[in-house]
């Protein structure tokens, strides 16, 4: 198993893992991503915060990282954190652990760069998916229903949002 920075190679196999999830979602949830753009996603391949986890040679997940998210976390955002965003596994690798691989690797990540914590958030009325977040080492810290929404992204569709957090140890 390895993760990686994406590279702009990627770009065409990003937006495929995004399509992807967004099916899954309109299939197993009652919201969905909007689409995303692909400059915004080279953008972030550039910023080297779009990653790959690789297993014999196939990618299985992608996601997104980002050490600082203040439309998101407030005041909280100044706490040291690694940020996990738009975490795809693709559908014939469900049930193989890539959440732990990727929580894993977070935990050494964030180690390195002097983090406290693993941050996510997710949509507040789902309720399997926090869940599921919570199974995998998470503590739900509040549902926050934002007042004012203009700087969070496009793609974004919430009425509340989960804030869930891990300790790196």
């Amino acid at each position: 198993m390895q993760i990686n920075n994406c590279t702009k190679a990627d770009l065409p196999l990003l937006m495929n893992f995004y399509e992807m999830a967004r099916e899954y979602q309109r299939t197993h949830s009652n919201r969905n991503w909007h689409p995303f753009e692909p400059e915004n996603v080279l953008e972030e391949i550039l910023d080297n915060r779009q990653w790959k986890l690789t297993e014999d040679g196939e990618v299985t997940a992608v996601f997104l990282t980002t050490y600082s998210d203040p439309v998101i976390w407030g005041a909280r955002n100044e706490e040291p954190s690694v940020y996990l965003h738009r975490i795809v596994t693709h559908p014939a690798h469900h049930g193989k652990n890539n959440m732990q691989k990727i929580i894993a690797w977070a935990k050494e990540h964030g180690k390195s760069l002097g983090k406290q914590f693993i941050r996510m958030d997710t949509w507040g009325d789902n309720p399997r998916l926090v869940d599921y977040y919570i199974r995998c080492g998470f503590t739900l810290l509040e549902v926050v229903v934002p007042e004012d929404r203009s700087g969070f992204p496009a793609y974004y569709n919430f009425d509340s949002m989960s804030l869930l957090q891990m300790d790196i140890e």
